[in-house]
């Protein structure tokens, strides 16, 4: 391992499964952590056995959240497997879990015990609701969508409230435990000791509604689904064209009037009912109905290149693929390969000045560190 990645000579023990620990935990190991996971000998993380779709080595899900990991099977209801556990533990800088709150202390994995021989641990729990009132309460993506207002707001107001197309508040869940375990260590700098941090689905969820958490917050008023529409902004929104829709965000009346002047449509920015943001937001059907007339004129490639090169942000309805094909087209680098046969995988987000990322791994199967770190644990109990 590259001694100069950022996380270099950090361990971590991570003992999460599905989507917001790993996450959380594979981000720590492309940071240079040395991240042992943790998994039940036959079965593994749940999403092992979640697909399609499946390449040669397993599910797709589990291994966008799993590289650069070493896996080790322990049956925790086993003493001689418990031992291996705790000797992991009492030897980490991280410990990163999401078992049903108390689970880790009935097992002597605490973090209140192991902090008294390992006073330096950095202990993140995720759960779904906390570990209060909430504590019993089963934490899926999905369901917490639902419970925390964002499918409220999410799709067409015409039909029912809908999830977002992916896991959201898994990954802004496993985002915050980042944050949360980077400034304990640091934290840990100045004072040597570690601490418990707590994250939990519901609460990331909360703090990620920003403008219409604090809509509501303000008025009482609980904000509405608006499809593609933005409920302070206008135009920021799908627009038809003549072949298909563009997204369009006009963020101030310079922009809006730059736009007129492409749509040749100037008269519109002096038009009372759009030469403002809140003018324009509150005629918006009239606003629409004036720039579709426009757009209907062209494709959406035209509309995108001519509204991009006078600095209005505008953009076509990208399958992923699109979207990785314009990121690399960028020279993102959006992928990593990480060979013997593994697909792709999208890369670390995050570019460094100077420090080195780890060069990445393929996910491991299940047990497959298991002989390494057990010899190492049994020998250093």
């Amino acid at each position: 391992m590259n001694d100069q990645t950022p996380l270099a000579g950090i361990r971590v023990a991570d003992f999460s499964r599905v989507l917001a620990g790993p996450l959380a935990t594979m981000t720590l190991a492309d940071l240079g952590a040395d991240v042992v996971k943790v998994e039940r000998p036959g079965a593994g993380d749940d999403t092992r056995q979640w697909g399609p779709p499946w390449s040669p080595h397993g599910s797709s899900y589990f291994a966008c959240v799993n590289r650069s990991k070493r896996s080790i099977a322990l049956d925790l209801r086993d003493p001689d497997d418990l031992a291996v556990a705790r000797s992991l533990v009492a030897e980490a800088d991280v410990v990163v879990e999401n078992f049903l709150t108390g689970t880790m202390d009935r097992l002597g994995l605490g973090y209140e015990e192991l902090a008294r021989t390992n006073p330096g641990l950095v202990w993140c729990s995720v759960t779904g609701f906390g570990s209060g009132r909430g504590a019993a309460l089963p934490g899926y993506d999905f369901v917490v969508q639902a419970l925390g207002g964002l499918m409220s707001i999410t799709g067409d107001p015409a039909a029912e409230p809908s999830k977002v197309g992916v896991a959201v508040v898994d990954v802004l869940t496993g985002k915050d435990a980042v944050i949360g375990i980077l400034a304990a260590l640091h934290e840990r700098s100045r004072s040597g000791r570690g601490q418990r941090i707590e994250v939990d689905l519901l609460s990331s969820l909360l703090g990620s509604l920003v403008n219409q958490a604090s809509a509501y917050l303000t008025t009482g008023d609980a904000p509405d689904r608006l499809a593609n529409r933005h409920p302070s902004i206008a135009p920021y929104e799908t627009l038809r064209c003549a072949d298909g829709s563009i997204a369009v965000a006009c963020g101030n009346d310079g922009q809006f009037a730059r736009l007129c002047r492409v749509l040749d449509r100037p008269a519109l920015a002096g038009d009372t009912r759009f030469a403002t943001n809140p003018a324009r937001v509150a005629h918006r059907e009239a606003l629409v109905a004036e720039l579709e007339g426009a757009l209907a004129a062209g494709p959406v490639a035209d509309w995108v290149e001519r509204l991009t090169a006078v600095g209005v942000a505008a953009g076509a309805v990208n399958d992923i693929g699109a979207a990785l094909d314009l990121a690399a087209s960028l020279g993102l680098e959006p992928t990593v390969v990480l060979g013997d046969g593994h697909p792709e995988q999208v890369r670390h987000p995050i570019t460094w000045s100077r420090s080195p990322l780890r060069r990445p791994t393929p996910p491991p199967a299940l047990g497959e560190h298991t002989s390494d770190v057990r010899a190492r644990h049994e020998e250093h109990p």
